[in-house]
């Protein structure tokens, strides 16, 4: 029995346990790659975000080793003061090049990327337009920023237009931010449709493309470039920690809003720089990105084909557009206890309930990537039959 002051979080914890929502952490004993060992087993990873299988790639790793071997492991200081290498200054040209903008500021995270540019961008004056289903570091950039939120319906421009007619006329100025693939349904967001409504009004827009980078557009350029809309888009968040399989967040866009993030972001001007070998690392990810195609074509073909089989074999996965395929089970229960049976038989897929998803909308994620080959994918779907006739899922 924990001490009294300290009761409310032993109950806190019994009730997590209870409603099935308690978090059990596996260890990951090996590299990231196809397939992985956890826990002591072997198993196919379908669980992390490592959509081009760069995380282990032999370039990332010697890029990684040259970078310490020159620079030392660590900058000890922010960006602001001592900590900017000629390794950042590069990467934020190339990234910027990739990706078709102006500028790029690359920070420690995909989630501080976003506590960095929301608030320099609006305060209490002001009000955002945030899509329903915005990451956890959309909602917290936002609650930072203090601005007054007005959430609209999901993937819903003609929602968007009413609550910004309604609610922009009352504040100095607006920002518009959606997720550029959202990361528990796999659904693209209409972003040609939300920058008109965002146009017509004059409101700011700001697009979070973490799990859209290196996966979506030409060769993975991010879903701006899916949709042709480049220079148009004020701000463009990324990480290099899914598809880039490294660590970090990118802020890109117009060399204007880049620069004066830098003056003003937090993040930025009171965190330690990312390390070199991480930036080399991801140096050495756009190098193989503008080089060749051919990872991203494969992340699709394996895409297509378990999306397909997996329907064939009666399973509900959602409103998938991307390689994020949701395994829709409903009970969290239900989830927890597929996913373990699962692992038991070898495959590596989490489930996923509230708060992370809807009560009632739990999940096991499927996360495939350009790692796997037929013969992985073909051994998680006789997997995934058996477990779900177990289950009474199909």
């Amino acid at each position: 029995m924990a001490e009294e002051r300290l009761r409310f979080i032993e109950e806190e914890i019994g009730r997590l346990k209870e409603e099935n929502l308690f978090i059990n952490i596996r260890t990951i004993e090996s590299a990231v790659d196809g397939w992985m060992v956890v826990d002591g087993m072997r198993v196919l990873n379908f669980c992390t975000n490592n959509y081009l299988g760069l995380a282990n790639h032999p370039r990332l790793r010697e890029a990684a080793q040259a970078a310490i071997a020159r620079w030392g492991v660590g900058p000890a200081a922010v960006r602001s003061i001592a900590g900017t290498t000629g390794l950042h200054v590069e990467l934020e040209r190339r990234l910027a090049a990739f990706k078709g903008v102006e500028d790029a500021l690359y920070v420690q995270s995909g989630f501080n990327a976003n506590q960095a540019a929301i608030p320099p961008l609006v305060g209490r004056e002001d009000v955002i337009f945030s899509d329903r289903l915005n990451h956890a570091s959309i909602i917290d950039g936002c609650r930072l920023a203090g601005a007054k939120v007005v959430v609209y319906e999901h993937c819903d421009p003609a929602d968007a237009e009413a609550k910004i007619r309604e609610h922009l006329p009352n504040f100095r100025r607006g920002l518009l931010i959606t997720d550029g693939v959202f990361s528990m349904d796999g659904d693209i967001a209409p972003l040609d449709g939300l920058y008109e409504v965002a146009a017509r009004h004059g409101v700011l827009t700001m697009v979070d493309d973490a799990h859209g980078e290196g996966v979506l557009g030409r060769g993975g350029r991010g879903i701006v470039d899916h949709f042709g809309l480049h220079g148009r888009f004020d701000v463009e968040i990324g990480t290099l920690s899914k598809a880039f399989g490294v660590v970090g967040g990118v802020i890109a866009g117009k060399k204007l809003i880049v620069d004066f993030i830098r003056q003003k972001a937090r993040p930025f001007l009171f965190s330690s720089a990312t390390t070199p070998a991480d930036t080399g690392a991801c140096l050495a990810a756009v190098d193989l990105l503008e080089e060749s195609e051919a990872l991203v074509r494969r992340l699709w073909e394996n895409t297509a084909y378990l999306r397909a089989e997996t329907q064939n074999l009666g399973f509900d996965t959602g409103k998938s557009q991307t390689p994020i395929l949701p395994i829709m089970l409903g009970d969290v229960g239900l989830a927890k206890q597929f996913s373990r049976r699962l692992f038991e038989e070898g495959v590596f897929a989490m489930s996923i309930g509230f708060p992370t998803v809807p009560r009632g909308l739990a999940r096991v994620r499927v996360m495939n990537t350009a790692a796997h080959t037929r013969a992985d994918l073909d051994f998680g779907l006789e997997v995934f039959a058996r477990v779900g006739r177990e289950l009474g899922v199909i």
